[in-house]
């Protein structure tokens, strides 16, 4: 009996810790591919700038999970654009990718949407992603539940 109790204290702490870290929001940030890569590796989707069909890595190499703030602002067109502030691990991995991945893209999905792709031109060790618009108000509700707002107090 003591021993089912245990096992049923470890397996409800183990639920509520889980539930605890679930995420409202997910941004994923994935690197463009090389087209010979197979589906296992890769999948094709339509470049925005270019309108061409380029390859993107399934795994993503920034998430949610890489996120500390955001600030978000009203772009022009009606929707919000949005600075990203990273964790030391994503701060790392973006720094790492904008010099071994110079010249390609990298590709910005939120809540499972394409968002923007943005071209590596030069190397990002300030850990900050720039997200232009593309972001709808829904967006920014669900970010402010994960995350602080640039300026504010870690919560």
């Amino acid at each position: 009996m003591k021993t089912l109790c245990a096992f049923t204290f470890c397996l409800v702490f183990a639920v509520s810790e889980g539930a605890a870290k679930q995420r409202h929001c997910t941004f994923r940030v994935h690197a463009q591919a090389n087209p010979r890569d197979t589906e296992v590796f890769a999948k094709s989707v339509r470049a925005q700038v270019s309108g061409k069909t380029v390859a993107i890595e399934k795994m993503p190499w920034i998430s949610e999970n890489d996120v500390v703030a955001f600030s978000a602002y009203p772009a022009a067109d009606g929707t919000y654009g949005a600075l990203f502030q990273l964790d030391e691990h994503g701060r790392t991995v973006l720094d790492t990718l904008s010099v071994e991945r110079r010249g390609g893209l990298l590709f910005v999905f939120i809540n499972g949407r394409p968002i923007t792709e943005l071209q590596i031109d030069k190397r990002v060790s300030d850990g900050k992603i720039y997200i232009p618009s593309g972001l709808t108000s829904a967006d920014i509700e669900l970010m402010k539940k994960d995350w602080r707002t640039i300026g504010q107090r870690k919560r």
